[in-house]
């Protein structure tokens, strides 16, 4: 008998899940019978989206370690339980190796790296039945773009920080993974191409004929904190058209 692909019963925990891939990942969690914790900066719009789904918003500021370590109990506190976590929010702030400042490479690093390890660590430690850590990183994470300093090297942390933690918990039957996501069509990324009619132009450029789009993505993750997926721990999943390490 094939193990479930829904999720109830389940507690999933997702950081920025007030638009676009979280929202999206929460939404179809909930769909698929989990209880969600809608966790982001925006207070609006995380208190719509967690309405929509009968779940709870948890206000959190990522760069903030003591916001990021009240998400955890904030969750406890209303549901009882912890039995996934995805680390969805992530800053992808420009800068060349050049003019990548201290304070931005700190503050990606905050983001990107110790939210998720603070987030794991206070997630690990209340699992009771084994549980499912699923790290959303990027294409970027193999080496990334010369204005992507800073974020590609936090992501690259992110992908050993995911296979040393998935090693970390098998003993309590923990699984940690992740998704080096490639180019998506998100709200993050609406704002970043600063508005427009960007998206056609760059739809058109790839080999599928468009970018991702967060429902794309969100099913592999729902497949990775489900029962189907109890087998697997420390993957990261390159999730794009381009496939590295060819050559034309």
């Amino acid at each position: 008998m094939f193990a479930s692909l829904r999720l109830d019963g389940k507690v999933i925990v997702v950081t920025g899940a007030t638009q676009g891939l979280g929202a999206a990942i929460a939404r179809r969690a909930h769909g698929l019978g989990a209880q969600v914790a809608v966790c982001g900066r925006h207070r609006e719009r995380g208190e719509a989206v967690a309405a929509e789904l009968d779940g709870l918003f948890v206000a959190v500021e990522l760069a903030d370690a003591d916001s990021v370590l009240a998400v955890i109990p904030a969750v406890i506190e209303r549901f009882g339980r912890v039995d996934g976590l995805v680390n969805a929010a992530g800053l992808s702030t420009r800068g060349t190796l050049d003019e990548t400042t201290v304070e931005l490479w700190d503050h990606l690093f905050a983001v990107n790296v110790r939210a998720p390890f603070l987030l794991t660590q206070q997630a690990a430690r209340v699992m009771r039945d084994g549980g499912s850590v699923v790290n959303i990183i990027t294409m970027s994470a193999h080496g990334g773009q010369p204005d992507l300093t800073a974020y590609s090297s936090s992501k690259g942390a992110l992908v050993t920080f995911t296979r040393n933690a998935a090693n970390a918990l098998q003993a309590a039957r923990i699984r940690v993974n992740g998704l080096n996501i490639g180019w998506t069509a998100t709200d993050g990324e609406h704002a970043v191409q600063g508005g427009g009619d960007w998206l056609a132009e760059a739809d058109a450029t790839r080999p599928f004929g468009r970018l991702l789009r967060p429902d794309d993505i969100a099913p592999m993750v729902t497949h990775l904190l489900s029962d189907a997926a109890v087998m697997v721990t420390g993957s990261v999943i390159d999730f794009d058209q381009i496939v590295l390490g060819t050559y034309a």
